[in-house]
């Protein structure tokens, strides 16, 4: 990848990695810096363009490192700053850019500016995060709840107010209506940007700016019971104000200020919504992320439907990205099963945008079970039994057959999946016909096909369980065919503008096969279709 093009976050490919899972260099159970630098050469045989690490920074840990005390260095669990520094030099080397999670809406209540904040009414940091008087009858000041369950509102009874936490009480929310809250992160984005970070993505960016007045949020007339504690509640005031894109316009100019460097935001939105953190004049960030894969109803009119929504609702000029997984969601594997992952891999890197992947899935990972006694997950403990705890997403990554799969050689601190044995990438790499060497396939076509990387995307149909789309520029076309069931599907080729020659089918055994009349796809199959004429 050229590495001054303005634009690679357009063409490349993101991976996710949470790096307490993906590789152990110094046996202590848990995944670090020196872990990732060991395993460069496999993301760059892979073909992934990009790599954006969950945080490293110093943390307490209540919620692996979401909770920072300091944003400017690197917890010792993970590292040293020097290990950092030759992650960097040694991605850049190897034609990687490297993205950081920025966590800007809450620090750590172990955080020197939280520490001199609650020290009193009349500290210079008081106003850098949000305190309230308690309400007429002395509790919380509104009925805000907390995302991992109960009040937002925490009591400091030394200074007689409440403390307003989004997630854990552990985790307090920074005031970004004070001007030197703002300074301080944005200093904190320059330490990193000077320091070669090709950019960031923003944690919960819809959430830095809350209502002025402090108004009770509506309740949720839709809400059920089994759902999460917090849903009761709409967030109508508490996340996603309109002062909000002020602030992502001025984490911009920030980024900007650095040249070629990307501004990702995650956005939990409505499609209408979500379009909006572009910003006006495409000003705000360059990607907020569109989850919308990780919920929808896996058919063939459901994902038609949310493309076309999302192709429509975005700004003129504005580029578009796709997620299937992430360290907060089921394992796709799980949520649409093993055959269907291979189908969901091509959806993923032939939609017009950029994709991101999520450690593991390119060899098909599935969600672990874990057993009450090995959960971690704070918001799990917290609000147990409905299914809420994201640790089966963040299981160590299966590497080999050793034991602990070749991440670590003592236990580590998530069980390894059972099936560890089979399926790691090792053998994976050996199969011809694997899931991994189906992503390498998919990747390596995307990079050679101008009209998968940048073309337009133009829907076809989606009817039953089949979903068929054309990806085209300057005359040249390819046909993405999906069957998103598991019986075999039949369409007349011609009629469909599917005369051509097959390039890839996700069973990787159709390669070159010319189709005559018609198509025909076995159950959970996908193929790439060189079309004989544009469109």
């Amino acid at each position: 990848m050229d590495q001054s093009d303005e634009f690679w976050w357009r063409h490349g490919i993101f991976y996710q990695i949470y790096p307490r899972s993906f590789q152990d260099s110094d046996a202590d159970g848990v995944g670090d810096i020196k872990g990732i630098v060991d395993r460069l050469p496999y993301l760059r045989a892979l073909g992934v363009d990009a790599v954006w690490l969950s945080p490293i920074f110093p943390s307490p840990m209540a919620d692996f490192g979401y909770d920072i005390s300091d944003y400017t260095g690197i917890d010792p669990l993970f590292g040293t700053m020097e290990d950092f520094d030759a992650l960097a030099s040694a991605a850049h080397a190897g034609g990687l850019k490297l993205i950081l999670d920025l966590v800007p809406n809450h620090t750590s209540d172990q955080h020197p500016w939280f520490t001199e904040s609650r020290a009193s009414r009349d500290n210079t940091k008081r106003d850098w995060y949000i305190w309230r008087d308690p309400a007429a009858d002395g509790g919380p000041p509104n009925n805000w709840m907390s995302e991992f369950g109960g009040s937002a509102w925490e009591y400091d009874a030394a200074t007689g107010q409440y403390y307003y936490h989004a997630f854990l009480g552990q985790q307090p929310d920074l005031n970004w209506r004070n001007a030197a809250v703002r300074e301080a992160i944005y200093d904190v984005m320059r330490f990193w940007l000077r320091k070669g970070v090709d950019g960031f993505r923003v944690d919960v960016i819809w959430h830095l700016i809350k209502d002025q007045e402090f108004r009770d949020n509506p309740p949720n007339p839709h809400f059920r019971d089994g759902r999460p504690p917090h849903e009761q509640i709409l967030t109508r005031y508490s996340t996603d104000q309109p002062e909000v894109h002020e602030v992502i316009a001025e984490m911009r100019r920030v980024v900007d200020a650095f040249g070629a460097r990307v501004l990702i935001g995650e956005v939990y939105l409505p499609l209408h919504r979500l379009v909006a953190y572009y910003g006006n004049d495409l000003l705000g960030a360059q990607m907020p992320f569109n989850f919308a894969l990780l919920s929808t109803l896996w058919s063939a009119r459901s994902i038609e439907k949310i493309i076309a929504d999302y192709e429509r609702a975005l700004p003129p000029g504005a580029w578009p990205n796709w997620v299937l997984g992430n360290h907060d969601r089921p394992r796709v594997a799980s949520r649409v099963g093993r055959e269907q992952a291979r189908v969901a891999a091509m959806l993923l890197l032939t939609l017009r945008g950029t994709p991101t992947l999520y450690y593991g899935d390119e060899i098909g990972m599935r969600q672990v079970a874990i057993a009450p006694d090995q959960v971690r997950d704070p918001f799990e403990k917290n609000v147990p039994g409905i299914g809420v705890g994201r640790d089966g997403c963040r299981t160590p990554m299966q590497w080999d057959a050793t034991p602990y799969a070749g991440f670590s050689t003592s236990p580590p601190w998530l069980p390894v999946a059972d099936d560890f044995l089979h399926e790691n990438v090792v053998n994976l790499d050996a199969d011809a016909r694997s899931i991994l060497n189906l992503y390498r396939a998919l990747i390596g076509l995307r990079r050679k096909l101008p009209q998968l990387m940048s073309g337009d995307y133009v829907p076809i149909a989606a009817e039953g369980d089949l979903l068929l789309y054309r990806r085209q520029s300057e005359g040249e076309a390819v046909v993405i065919a999906l069957n998103l069931g598991a019986e075999p599907v039949s369409i007349a080729s011609e009629p469909a503008g599917l005369d051509g020659e097959i390039l890839l089918s996700t069973l990787l055994d159709r390669e070159g096969e010319t189709l005559q009349g018609a198509l025909d796809l076995r159950g959970n199959e996908g193929v790439i279709i060189g079309a004989s004429r544009g469109a």
